[in-house]
């Protein structure tokens, strides 16, 4: 296998879990966009047997809010700084869109990472590296189920164990699967675990 093909096929694992993670989060997907066979990928992305990376710019939105939208973008530089995030960030200004997905190749310089933190009141980014990507680490066996509770779900939770948010165990923004959900500061979620005893368990965590 060429270097060219590895990239391809590299390209195409990243590609295949950005829309995992997508739907995941509770947005649109296409069936196709995740089952895609590598074959199809290069057929529909390598041209000369490179991928351009901005042809997998993707934008999609909840079903159930469509205002609510998201767009993936995929820096077309090795070392992501300022020029990239303002281009994103025009994008996502134009579509009206507000949240945003930076997928880099190679480093993010602190500036960049300052203009998340700056932004964080009008749009609502995140990076990942491709590295972070090349495998959906739901997927893992060691890794339970995670499901984020609603509000109202939340407060019943709280309300039926007569707990305060304090009370309730910790799961760390920066922790990978608080990451691939995009978990908000005091969020709840719920993470159920097998038991040799009961079958299955559930505990509950609060990002923060």
């Amino acid at each position: 296998m060429s270097d060219d093909d590895r990239e391809v096929a590299r390209l195409w694992k990243i590609n295949r879990t950005i829309h995992e993670l997508v739907r995941d989060r509770g947005y649109e997907v296409a069936d196709e966009d995740v089952s895609m066979d590598l074959q199809n990928f290069k057929d529909t992305f390598a041209r000369n047997g490179l991928v351009d990376r901005t042809s997998l710019n993707f934008f999609t939105y909840d079903p159930h809010d469509p205002s609510n939208q998201i767009f993936v973008f995929y820096a077309d530089e090795k070392n992501v700084g300022i020029k990239t995030m303002k281009k994103l960030i025009s994008i996502l200004e134009e579509k009206k869109i507000g949240n945003g997905v930076l997928i880099y190749s190679h480093t993010m310089t602190p500036a960049c990472r300052k203009v998340i933190v700056q932004m964080a009141h009008v749009y609502r980014l995140q990076e990942f590296a491709e590295s972070d990507l090349l495998v959906n680490i739901t997927h893992h066996k060691l890794v339970p189920k995670h499901e984020i509770l609603s509000p109202e779900e939340k407060k019943m939770l709280l309300e039926r164990y007569r707990l305060r948010e304090t009370q309730l165990p910790r799961i760390m923004l920066t922790d990978p699967v608080s990451r691939y959900y995009g978990l908000r500061r005091g969020q709840v979620v719920k993470i159920t675990r097998p038991s040799e005893t009961s079958g299955r368990y559930a505990s509950y965590r609060i990002a923060f």
